[in-house]
């Protein structure tokens, strides 16, 4: 028995061999087709029965072929699937071959053919840039040349770029330069002259060789310099340098070198690209200015691009600026660095233990990047298993050579290893478990249909948001479950953008830092889908929601915040008590709380002046404003949220109390204001001293009064005027007025005086004051005061509870009261 299935074994693979060293049919088609369209007849082509074929298993092999072509079984006609893009395909390449492989089970067959994607013209040439400035000097001598940009064309052969057209002119030609690519010349035919005309502009036109030709243009401005008349030269108009691949970063490719006849600035070159360059050149190699080195700064790699050719221009310092120019060849050497790669195109999971010897189970193929020997691959199984590797050039099967039983193995894990012949050898594995043989009818179940998140804004990016499960009741593969996101958009950005999920255990994670101000709801689904045939799934919708946080400061929109010194508002001295002044606007780009502000004046000239409403930022005046005040208003205003913890800013106002005030006057003033806190600390120590000297002399003329009036207490009719006096007082504005102010001109303390020759004394009464905020005496002076008539009443002398005014000697003030003070008779409080 065992003789017999070897030379089966034999027989089957002699079969193969021989269908693939038969020659291979080889069709051809537009691309850009029509689906649908005629390829060839596969069947009669490759001299197979069309009797029963379809019953015998042919089908295409490579899922890439079944991309692009499907084939009919009834007629056995390969057609097209979709549209083919042949420079998607193959690039630039000048031949784009699409190998199909088709397979006949019953009995194993492969067969190989090719496709070739014929091209039409369906892209026009373009240039890179729509535009190119070129700078000559009018010295430029007739015949100069000047390298332009080589338009691109994603067809191939007589669809590619063919002709280039410069607009007609008499000062310049176009010629080609004598390289593989052909790339177009700008050539000087006439002598410039600057001073005639400066400038040229000239319109390139690039034809590719189709029916009808195509086109694309770009615009060339010619700017004619002046001076600087000898442009650097480079030792060599092209250079060929050979790099090997995989060369580490900051590896020496080639020095530039270019001379300048000129001296000083016209002699002193610098290098760069031309304005062309391409983006892989530029993240590849990088060039120093200075010295010419062009240095590897980015992966170099043989088998994603084998030559680079680098335009560098040697520009000179003087004016106008002169150019050299010339090519660097960069050509890369292959090396042993690429594994081979392992694609399995088709994979039988599970077959019953009955299979007959010769079943295909898996169809792969190994491919390797590298060149050469590097390339050649070898590929193995282990000897141990009842499998064998039938091999045609790069594409393999894998088929039984045994008789399978479930009873011994019901699994078999089967490695493939494919190693290639270079020094050292690279190998790649891929594993392969197959069953030998549950029906797929419950669906992955999550506990509910949604759920809601809550998470603060400014979290970090990967941060955990939740955890999503479902159960299969399913077995095996069945039961296995895969979770996934669907794909949506919100405000334009897609879900992935704001969360992901670990498809294997559901944890779900932010992808981004949320900002609440920006995001406050995010709504997705998960899936969950198992691995059986077909598969089945179950959602649930998760709804994050984002918290917001205090991480915004009050922004102040008006006044608007400068470097330079703030112009003042100006506001007439006649406005009265309870006018609007101004109002500082100020907002919070947060939310609730964290975005409820509050205004206080933390710091003002006047304490007594103004006034601020806590949740408008309205300044308003307290009392009428006088001519004792400062000029010039510096208020600093403190803007503060309710947040945890609470975020402020600070607004600065200056006002100028009168309208007439001169601008140098005010920026004076300005100084004066905020120097002037400088000058309390040194004041206060006066201050006191004064305070003490007053009220001695305060005391001691009291005690002397006070004698007089004893004196005369029988004399009811002529001491009335000291205790008992109903009447008003009108004698005392002929006489002494102390006033004490800060610089502001805020009352602080005040001490009328009165007497005169051949009267021992006057009885005066005192009305009470505007509202008085705290302050610091600062200054002493004596002033005929106008608001004094304001200060002292014309009017009843009897004070609420029944009290009655004796001369009053000091007035003292607090934060919230003034305290009139008659020294050992009354001493009594009143609320301002």
């Amino acid at each position: 028995m065992k003789p017999i299935w070897k030379l089966q074994v034999l027989f089957l693979f002699a079969v193969l061999n021989w269908s693939f060293i038969s020659s291979q049919p080889r069709y051809s088609v537009l691309e850009e087709s029509e689906p649908g369209s005629f390829i060839g007849n596969v069947v009669q082509d490759l001299g197979l029965n069309n009797v029963g074929i379809s019953e015998r298993g042919l089908r295409l092999a490579s899922e890439k072929t079944m991309e692009y072509f499907a084939l009919h079984l009834e007629s056995g006609t390969l057609v097209v699937k979709s549209r083919i893009d042949r420079e998607k395909l193959c690039g630039s390449s000048t031949s784009c071959m699409l190998p199909v492989e088709i397979i006949i089970e019953k009995p194993l067959e492969l067969f190989r053919l090719e496709v070739e994607i014929v091209d039409v013209n369906d892209n026009a040439p373009h240039f890179h840039n729509t535009d190119r400035v070129i700078r000559m000097t009018e010295l430029a001598a007739v015949g100069s040349r000047f390298p332009l940009e080589r338009a691109q064309d994603s067809d191939v052969g007589t669809n590619a770029v063919s002709a280039y057209q410069l607009a007609d002119n008499q000062y310049f030609s176009l010629a080609v330069q004598n390289r593989n690519d052909d790339k177009p010349v700008l050539v000087l035919e006439k002598a410039l002259d600057r001073e005639e005309q400066d400038g040229y502009q000239l319109v390139l036109t690039a034809f590719d060789g189709g029916n009808p030709p195509k086109s694309g243009t770009i615009l060339i401005s010619i700017i004619v310099l002046d001076s600087n008349d000898n442009p650097p030269v480079f030792d060599s108009a092209v250079y060929k340098i050979g790099l090997k691949e995989n060369s580490p970063y900051n590896t020496l490719v080639i020095q530039l070198h270019a001379d300048d006849s000129d001296e000083g600035p016209n002699g002193e070159i610098s290098y760069y690209y031309e304005d062309q360059i391409s983006e892989n050149i530029a993240n590849v190699f990088s060039l120093d200015q200075q010295t010419g080195e062009i240095c590897v700064q980015g992966k170099v790699d043989y088998e994603h691009q084998r030559s680079y050719e680098i335009s560098v221009i040697a520009r000179d310092h003087g004016v106008p600026e002169m150019e050299g120019h010339c090519i660097v060849q960069v050509d890369i050497e292959d090396l042993n660095d690429n594994a081979p790669a392992i694609t399995l195109s088709s994979f039988v999971s599970s077959i019953p233990e009955d299979t007959p010897i010769g079943t295909t189970v898996l169809l792969f193929s190994v491919k390797d990047q590298d060149s050469g020997k590097n390339g050649e691959v070898n590929v193995q199984i282990s000897p141990t298993l009842p499998f064998e590797i039938i091999s045609v050039q790069n594409h393999y099967s894998l088929i039984t050579n045994q008789l399978l039983d479930r009873e011994l193995d019901d699994q078999y894990t089967i490695h493939l290893t494919a190693r290639d012949l270079g020094l050292p050898p690279l190998q790649t594995e891929a594993t392969v478990d197959l069953k030998i043989t549950d029906t797929n009818d419950n669906p992955p179940t999550f506990e509910q249909l949604s759920s809601g998140v809550y998470l603060n804004e400014n979290n970090k990016p990967g941060a955990l948001l939740y955890a999503v499960s479902a159960s299969d009741r399913d077995e095996a593969e069945n039961a296995q479950v895969e979770y996934s996101i669907h794909n949506g958009f919100i405000d334009g950005s897609p879900i992935s953008s704001f969360v992901y999920i670990d498809k294997h255990n559901g944890k779900i994670y932010a992808q981004q830092s949320f900002d609440h101000e920006e995001v406050q709801h995010v709504e997705f689904t998960v899936m969950a889908e198992d691995f059986g045939s077909p598969k089945l799934s179950s959602n649930i919708t998760i709804h994050l929601y984002i918290l917001d946080e205090n991480d915004n400061y009050p922004t102040i929109l008006f006044p608007q915040a400068s470097q330079h010194l703030q112009s003042p508002q100006i506001i007439p001295k006649a406005l009265p008590a309870g006018s609007l002044v101004t109002k500082v606007v100020a907002v919070d780009a947060d939310s609730g709380y964290n975005a409820w502000l509050t205004y206080n004046l933390t710091e003002v000239s006047s304490l007594d002046l103004y006034k601020i409403i806590p949740h408008t930022g309205e300044i308003k005046l307290v009392r009428n404003i006088q001519y004792t005040d400062s000029p010039l208003q510096k208020l600093l205003v403190l803007v503060k949220d309710h947040g945890n913890p609470p975020k402020s800013s600070t607004a600065t106002l200056l006002i100028a109390l009168d309208d007439n005030v001169n601008k140098q006057s005010i920026l004076s003033n300005n100084i004066a204001i905020i120097d002037s806190g400088k000058q309390r600390h040194d004041l206060t120590l006066y201050l006191v001293i004064s305070l003490v000297a007053v009220s001695a002399v305060s005391a001691i003329t009291f005690l002397i009064l006070l004698t007089k009036c004893i004196r005369r207490r029988n004399s009811f009719a002529k001491c009335e005027c000291c205790c008992l006096r109903q009447s008003q007082s009108t004698q005392y504005l002929g006489h002494t007025k102390t006033l004490q102010l800060d610089p502001n001109g805020t009352l602080q303390y005040f001490e009328v005086s009165m007497g005169s020759a051949g009267q021992q004394s006057q009885c005066y009464q005192l009305a009470n004051t505007a509202d008085i905020d705290s302050g610091t005496l600062n200054i002493m002076r004596s002033l005929n005061f106008p608001q004094l008539k304001d200060l002292v009443n014309k009017s009843e002398d009897t004070l609420p509870g029944g009290y009655r005014w004796k001369e009053t000697l000091q007035v003292r003030k607090t934060k919230h009261y003034v305290f009139l003070k008659q020294y050992n008779i009354l001493v009594m409080r009143m609320h301002l």
